[in-house]
């Protein structure tokens, strides 16, 4: 899929969990549900920066294009390294490693890791770059009609009041885990579950997405998931932006209203 529709199912995806989570009488502040869902829709395009003309690869200038370049050659090494005889041979690493769950995980606890060992600095990293994705992703037409360093201010300035928001007594910053030290360590969830939507986005479409690497399947250990070849669709095509879109919009709404307690 297309940066725009895989920031829309991240951030519909952690509204879910928001309704989910009131449910069970576990519900999430307010400040909770809108930063989660916002980093939730930056982390869907995270996965793509083994690919110099993601979102991701272009929105942090020389930095995220440089980092884009260890990724692909990283992702394509790790590939070489596990592939079996039946898994066909490759030229670069784009939906390899970064689509996996693997790295979902990794990058969900390296950022919890980050949070709660580098404090408010720390915190302040993680919504900086996810609210700049988000922006990125949610408000493309506009982030491309605007410069960089607009979008980066944009980013700085957001993180920097949500993180004033959170760090106010009962507004989140210890939802979840409440352990002395814990505070934020919930960062990482929301962008585990960004990463995965992502994949689960990719796996339908034509190409199919590895998120199962290393388990081997069919003799492959980068075997392709995905529904029926019917029943996928190419990215950027009128599935993705006139049906799946707007069903990311209706489920996103209707998970925030139930996440605040008015459904």
């Amino acid at each position: 899929m297309m940066g725009p529709a895989h920031s829309l199912s991240g951030a519909a995806a952690w509204l879910g969990v928001g309704a989910a989570a009131a449910a069970l009488d576990r519900p999430m502040p307010w400040p909770v549900l809108v930063a989660g869902a916002l980093i939730c829709a930056g982390a869907a395009l995270a996965p793509d920066l083994d690919h110099k003309s993601a979102t991701i690869s272009r929105a942090f200038g020389p930095l995220s294009r440089g980092l884009c370049e260890v990724v692909d050659k990283t992702s394509y090494a790790v590939y070489k390294a596990t592939r079996t005889p039946r898994d066909p041979r490759r030229s670069g690493g784009h939906r390899t490693l970064t689509h996996t769950w693997v790295w979902a995980l990794l990058i969900g606890v390296g950022s919890s890791a980050l949070a709660v060992t580098a404090g408010r600095w720390g915190v302040l990293a993680l919504l900086f770059v996810h609210l700049v994705l988000a922006v990125e992703g949610l408000l493309w037409r506009a982030a491309r009609m605007s410069s960089d360093v607009l979008v980066w201010l944009l980013g700085a300035t957001s993180a920097w009041i949500l993180a004033g928001v959170l760090d106010q007594p009962g507004n989140g910053a210890g939802w979840l885990f409440t352990g002395p030290g814990q505070e934020y360590m919930w960062l990482g969830l929301p962008i585990v579950l960004g990463a995965l939507v992502h994949d689960i986005g990719d796996a339908l479409t034509v190409s199919g997405c590895p998120v199962l690497w290393p388990l081997p399947i069919a003799g492959k250990r980068w075997y392709p998931v995905g529904p029926p070849k019917a029943m996928r669709f190419r990215a950027g095509s009128w599935v993705e932006l006139k049906v799946l879109m707007p069903v990311f919009m209706l489920l996103g709404g209707f998970g925030g209203a139930s996440a605040l307690g008015f459904l």
